[in-house]
């Protein structure tokens, strides 16, 4: 799946059945389904999910625990805005450039 299928995804009700753990939970956090994300991230040891995880406590605004899993996930933590992270890791994770 590239970067505009992906996005395009989120007019749907659910995630295509056969993505990652992580961008599942990027999908439901664009999704504002925060609970849902964090369910689905904490449940995988992967670097992508611990991202994934450190951008959801961003969101929250629980800037400890989001300092955790950047660390975890061999990430600086961001300093951008929540739009910019969501849209670098999707590409990330999707294997764009961009």
């Amino acid at each position: 799946m590239n970067a505009a299928a992906f996005i395009a995804s989120l007019d749907g009700a659910a995630p295509a059945p056969r993505l990652s753990a992580p961008l599942s939970g990027l999908w439901w956090a664009a999704k504002g389904d925060w609970e849902q994300a964090h369910r689905i991230v904490q449940d995988d040891n992967s670097r992508d999910a611990a991202w994934v995880h450190a951008y959801l406590h961003r969101v929250e605004g629980d800037f400890g625990n989001a300092g955790y899993w950047y660390r975890q996930a061999g990430q600086p933590a961001a300093t951008d805005s929540l739009e910019a992270e969501w849209e670098r890791i999707a590409a990330t994770l999707l294997g764009s450039t961009t």
